[in-house]
């Protein structure tokens, strides 16, 4: 799901709760070009590159280069961007070409990732537009388009493996709007701080106390269950529970966005947001529904800092979201199976209604240095109700570590390690054993293990706004399933900021 676009990018068409099946084969030019294209900045990379300046923020645009220090080309995007305070405008794009091998799997079900060797690549582009009308009242608007597919059209792992993969491959590849939001600021103090000005915020200075509302279309991840270290698709981690929490099931339309209103409470040591937001008609779907009577979402974050270690303050983020939509029950569903009313377990079979789903989060970020730090994640929802907007997770624990090349004079290269861990209920293992299929999950049995990831990567700053990396996913128990597996997924991957 591309959901995250300025730090981060995610299915079944309306209400149709199809999936075209088998393997889809990328075009070999597009891909061949793609990969002699990073070649070829894999050679310009070599000799080294000067340091040029740091990454403390992950969604930094410029870099101040020392007297001491001087840098011959201290951008990091491809153009420098208007010194206008009024107007923004910026873009990016990134391309993410990956491959599997066959792996072992005695059965395949009709949401199974191909036991085949495969490989896919994807394509997603971002226009940034902003207008600041005046010190507390900005416009945004941004527009994306998206091509190319995932491994498996994204089936088959719950912690998929590319999160700008849109999971409907039938979804029209016409631009569209992404974000169109107003944000308004309600100063509660004199005293002013510093803000680092980025695509989803064009204040240079913001009150230390005040009040934030954000209305419109957004994506709920660009504000919620952020984390330094691990959010950012463009630049760091691509598996979906880990740049997100998996048991995260925030509101949202096939392609990550949906409508809907925040506001937030900042001071100088902690935060609380809320936001409420529409949730899709059926799961993963493309159109939301409008009836907030009948489906909803509510989301709210506290977001506490404080300092363990001195001169390092630390961030802790306690989440929590509770659905209302029309959502089926994993139970029921089996139930219907064993009373003889359907052939198999089928999620969707009920009567229009609202079922509730909730859940819970926290993730902390901890620098150890000026250049690394680590960082965690643990999530919880109910699973008794179908997943319905994310991915098919009840449960996570996630670790990890992440920074910058400083250390060896590459400052705006990035590095990072982590593992998670997911689970589903028993309720949920229970449909899918009998044969169910979620919109991602459905091998036809299972043998239920915990689905084990392990994802590394190495983003190179090449020269101003061009950035390849190179990554690794070990996936084991993929779709929870110990029958099946494990899966080996080397990534390559182009960023561009301009």
């Amino acid at each position: 799901m591309l959901s995250s676009a300025p730090g981060a990018l995610n299915l079944w068409d309306g209400g149709k709760r199809e999936r075209k099946l088998g393997v889809r084969r990328n075009n070999l030019a597009f891909d061949g070009r793609i990969w002699m294209l990073l070649g070829t900045l894999w050679f310009l990379c070599a000799p080294p590159v000067p340091a040029q300046g740091t990454v403390a923020d992950q969604e930094q645009t410029s870099v101040n280069v020392s007297a001491e220090n001087p840098d011959p080309d201290p951008l990091s995007t491809m153009f420098p961007h208007l010194e206008s305070d009024r107007l923004w405008i910026s873009g990016q794009a990134n391309f993410i070409s990956q491959w599997h091998p066959a792996f072992h799997s005695p059965y395949s079900g009709p949401n199974s990732l191909s036991p085949q060797a495969q490989d896919a690549t994807s394509r997603g582009l971002t226009l940034f537009t902003g207008l600041l009308l005046n010190y507390t009242v900005e416009f945004l608007c941004d527009v994306q388009e998206t091509a190319g597919h995932g491994l498996g059209e994204a089936l088959g792992l719950a912690g998929f493996t590319n999160l700008d993969v849109v999971r409907n491959p039938l979804l029209s590849k016409a631009p569209y709007v992404a974000r169109l939001m107003w944000h308004q600021i309600i100063p509660l103090s004199e005293v002013k701080v510093s803000s680092q000005r980025n695509p989803l915020s064009l204040f240079r200075e913001l009150p230390a106390r005040r009040l934030e509302i954000r209305f419109g279309k957004f994506s709920v991840v660009d504000f919620f269950d952020l984390n330094t270290y691990g959010s950012d698709s463009n630049f760091q981690f691509m598996n979906w529970t880990v740049v997100n929490a998996g048991t995260y099931d925030y509101a949202a339309d096939t392609r990550g966005f949906t409508f809907g209103a925040m506001l937030e409470y900042h001071d100088r040591r902690w935060t609380a947001r809320f936001a409420e937001g529409l949730m899709p008609k059926v799961a993963n779907g493309i159109n939301l529904d409008a009836d907030v009577g009948r489906a909803r979402a509510e989301n709210l974050e506290f977001e506490l800092h404080g300092t363990i270690f001195p001169r390092r303050e630390g961030i802790l983020r306690l989440l929590t979201f509770l659905n209302h939509a029309n959502m089926g029950s994993y139970r029921d569903a089996v139930d219907n199976l064993l009373a003889g009313k359907t052939p198999r377990p089928e999620i969707p079979a009920h009567p229009l209604q609202t079922t509730i789903k909730y859940g819970f989060g926290a993730n902390f970020e901890q620098p150890l240095n000026e250049w690394m730090g680590v960082f965690g994640r643990w999530g919880w929802n109910e699973g008794r109700h179908e997943s319905y907007a994310y991915t098919e997770v009840d449960q996570s624990v996630l670790f990890g570590a992440g920074g910058n090349g400083q250390r060896w004079n590459r400052k705006l290269d990035r590095a990072g390690i982590a593992f998670v861990s997911n689970g589903i209920s028993r309720d949920h293992q229970t449909y899918l054993a009998l044969g169910g299929s979620g919109f991602l999950l459905g091998d036809g049995r299972l043998n239920y293990g915990r689905e084990n990831i392990i994802e590394t990567y190495y983003t190179l700053h090449v020269w101003r706004g061009i950035y390849p990396s190179f990554g690794l996913q070990h996936v084991n128990n993929p779709g929870y399933n110990r029958d099946r597996g494990p899966v080996l997924v080397p990534t390559v991957r182009l960023h561009l900021e301009f």
